[in-house]
């Protein structure tokens, strides 16, 4: 009878080691989707103006965020934050960033580069025509809008969130920022860049 109950307790603790981890989501703030959502074909153009694809999201991670050159604070101030996390996260992480430039009248090959490269030069600047940004954007999760682009100075509205693709192309979070009083709305670079880390061991592993 012994053996028995010390059987049945061995195989209890093997049955809750080998369940425990994926019936246990990482706790995090980030809109996770259980089941990544594919990303259908797409064509862009980066700030070399060579072909931006499918293709570049696969082997790595990747964090993308939509903004415009003209922008006056949350692009510039986003990019600074993923920044500074793309270089924490290279520690242990192969991670890509994308800035998706949602005003390509103003947004040319050569204003992507330029702005960019304040940044990384090694991150990539994408964009293209409105019937090409639209779908890929709306796939993101993420929403732009222009209004008065007849005018010579004009604003772009658009989400302040990051997602995250994973190497095989497909939405696997976003992040989304924070809101506060008097204040541009920005993400967090330290809960982003540990909810990453939790993310992506736990869709890994």
């Amino acid at each position: 009878m012994t053996r028995i109950v010390a059987f049945l307790c061995f195989s209890a603790v093997l049955f809750a080691a080998g369940c425990g981890k994926s019936n246990t989501a990482p706790e995090v703030e980030a809109l996770v989707y259980e089941q990544a959502k594919p990303i259908s074909p797409f064509l862009l153009t980066d700030q070399h103006g060579e072909p931006a694809d499918n293709s570049q999201f696969m082997g790595h991670w990747n964090l993308v965020f939509l903004g415009y050159t003209s922008c006056p604070d949350i692009c510039p101030m986003t990019l600074a934050k993923l920044t500074a996390v793309q270089k924490q996260l290279s520690q242990d992480y192969k991670v890509q960033v994308w800035f998706v430039a949602v005003d390509p009248k103003r947004d040319t090959t050569e204003k992507r580069k330029a702005y960019i490269d304040y940044f990384n030069p090694a991150f990539l600047a994408v964009s293209g025509p409105h019937k090409q940004l639209f779908p890929f954007v709306r796939e993101l999760g993420l929403i732009y809008a222009i209004n008065d682009s007849d005018e010579q100075e004009y604003a772009v509205d658009h989400s302040a969130s990051v997602v995250m693709v994973d190497g095989e192309g497909a939405v696997r979070a976003i992040f989304k920022p924070e809101f506060k009083q008097g204040s541009v709305p920005l993400i967090d670079a330290t809960t982003l860049t540990e909810e990453f880390k939790k993310i992506a061991d736990y869709y890994t592993k």
